[in-house]
């Protein structure tokens, strides 16, 4: 506003950076891609819906200025007029400035006008029905976007009797859930849209109660990342080398954990009533896994520096990367390397300030 006084003139110049506004437009960008494709899913309907209104268009225009352009009260006296009142009245704006002033011209003015209603009708049709036809994939779209906000989450595939307890205790414990349920090929579009499946990805849960699903999902993530973990139902034991062999590092029989549980169950009823209720939805009970960051490493060099008891928090074992093994209730003399994994039990609190814990003590010098 300073600008339009005379002494502020030089102020003028500042307007530019009005234009970095146009900057926003880039945000989206993306959007107004899809919106061509969904349209050019039409494209044979509008260039026939063109080619009427251009038709349309040179004819009223032609007759209109052979009915107006020799009458003096009249305000088309050239092509242009003329083509320009054909324009404007066809797309329904109807500015008034220029009208027909002899009957004929008006019974012309009539026609173009029902013309551009139902060239108007046609139009909204067409973009209708192609945002209908194509609603779930932009939906998808927006999805799959939306999922490159998102630090962790699991990749569930299938949506059937498994998965569906594994997505409510996993929400109950505050994880992000993704689930692919239609066709596994999609999860190639992660790539394209920018989804970095190494560092977002914590694990892809193929649950399909079909092998020949599993197996192709499982192909499809491989062909684009040759590390992320990956999880697998197996329905039958015949199929387990063809899964092993599609890139799936651990497999679940459901047969044979089925078997596993009922004979500890008879075996040890009392042991096994104590695990089954410490792992239930009403007990706060956890038992985590903690990695051991570079940061834990420097704070903490064996186990018996970790400080766990203060916590109410008991280390079950160590989880060592560099032998592959897995060290029950360690020594306090096992020491801790980055990449290893601490396996403790507790309270969910109790864990979550043993965590914080080990990420903020500063060793003693």
């Amino acid at each position: 506003m300073l600008a339009i006084l005379p002494f502020f003139h030089e102020l003028r110049l500042l307007r530019i950076f009005i234009l970095f506004r146009v900057f926003k437009l880039f945000r989206y960008a993306r959007s107004f891609q899809t919106l061509a494709g969904v349209l050019a899913t039409k494209k044979f309907e509008f260039i026939t819906l063109a080619l009427f209104s251009s038709i349309v268009i040179f004819v009223s225009s032609v007759l209109i200025y052979v009915m107006e352009a020799n009458n003096d009260a009249s305000p088309i006296n050239t092509l242009f007029d003329a083509l320009y009142w054909s324009i404007v009245t066809i797309s329904t704006v109807g500015y008034g400035d220029v009208t027909p002033a002899t009957d004929a011209g008006r019974f012309v003015a009539m026609v173009v006008i029902i013309a551009g209603i139902a060239v108007l009708a046609f139009t909204t049709s067409l973009v209708v029905s192609a945002l209908t036809d194509k609603l779930d994939e932009i939906r998808e779209v927006k999805t799959i976007e939306n999922l490159s906000k998102l630090k962790e989450f699991y990749l569930v595939c299938g949506y059937e009797h498994v998965a569906q307890e594994l997505c409510k205790k996993l929400a109950s414990s505050s994880h992000n859930i993704i689930v692919l349920d239609d066709d596994p090929s999609k999860i190639s579009s992660y790539k394209n849209l920018g989804i970095d499946t190494k560092k977002q990805v914590k694990a892809v849960l193929c649950l399909r109660e079909d092998d020949v699903a599993n197996v192709y999902t499982a192909l499809t993530v491989r062909s684009f990342d040759k590390e992320v973990f990956m999880l697998s139902l197996l329905m039958n034991d015949g199929n387990r080398k063809k899964l092993e062999f599609a890139g799936i590092n651990h497999l679940v029989y459901p047969q044979e954990v089925v078997a596993m549980i009922t004979k500890e169950f008879i075996g040890k009823p009392v042991a096994f009533e104590v695990v089954h209720a410490m792992r239930s939805a009403n007990n706060n009970v956890n038992i985590d896994e903690l990695s051991v960051t570079t940061r834990v490493s420097e704070n903490f060099k064996t186990v018996g520096e970790l400080g766990n008891s203060a916590y109410r928090v008991i280390v079950l074992g160590i989880y060592q990367k560099c032998s592959d093994k897995f060290l029950f209730n360690p020594p306090k003399s096992t020491t801790i390397e980055v990449g290893d994994y601490i396996i403790a039990i507790g309270y969910k609190v109790f864990i979550g300030e043993f965590e914080r814990h080990l990420h903020t003590k500063v060793r003693d010098a």
